[in-house]
C-alpha cells in the first residue's frame, strides 16, 4: 500500500477514464476526521462509485468509501459518509456553472497525499458512448502492438550487432 505518506497515491478511479471523457481537472482538499486519515495512510479507500455534487454553494464528495480504521474504537467514522471538498469560491462557482450543462458531471480521478494533506483530483467529465469506448480500446491495442513490434525490432538489431 502507501509507503511514503507525504507523496503517495491512496486510490485511483481507473474506470472513470474508460467511462467518461475528461474535460477539465482540479485539485481539491477534503475535510476528514482523525480515523479517516489513519485509514487512508493504510490505503483503505475506494473511489469506484464516487461522484461530487454542488449543494448550496459547496461541493460534496459522495460515495467515497474509506474503510474503518482497524485500531479505532467508538470514535471510528462511517465508511460512506458525505465529505466536503475544499475549493476557492471562484472555482466552486465555475464548476457549479459548468455542471448545470446536461451530460456533465464531477468525478474524482485519484486521491493522494500532498505535503501531508489529503487531496482529490476532481474532473469535469462527459459520459462516453459505447462506440467511443470501443474506439479507445482499439487505439490502445494498436499502440500496444506498435510498441511490441518496435521492441522486437530494437532487440533484433542489438543481437545482430553482437554477432558481427
Amino acid at each position: 500500500m502507501a509507503k511514503d505518506p507525504n507523496s503517495a497515491t491512496i486510490a485511483t478511479n481507473r474506470r472513470a477514464r474508460h467511462h467518461y471523457a475528461v474535460l477539465d481537472t482540479i485539485e481539491a482538499g477534503v475535510v476528514l476526521v482523525g480515523t479517516e486519515v489513519k485509514a487512508l495512510r493504510d490505503g483503505r479507500a475506494s473511489l469506484v462509485d464516487s461522484f461530487a455534487t454542488v449543494d448550496e454553494g459547496e461541493i460534496w464528495l459522495r460515495g467515497l468509501h474509506i474503510g474503518e480504521y482497524a485500531l479505532g474504537t467508538w470514535t471510528n467514522h462511517a465508511p460512506l459518509r458525505v465529505r466536503k471538498l475544499l475549493l476557492h469560491r471562484r472555482e466552486i462557482d465555475k464548476l457549479a456553472l459548468k455542471v448545470t450543462d446536461p451530460g456533465l458531471s464531477l468525478v474524482p480521478l485519484s486521491m493522494y497525499f500532498a505535503d501531508g494533506r489529503v487531496k482529490v483530483e476532481l474532473a469535469l467529465v462527459r459520459g462516453k458512448k459505447t462506440w467511443d469506448k470501443r474506439q479507445d480500446l482499439a487505439t490502445r491495442d494498436a499502440n500496444r502492438e506498435i510498441e511490441r513490434a518496435f521492441a522486437r525490432h530494437v532487440k533484433g538489431r542489438r543481437q545482430a550487432g553482437r554477432r558481427a
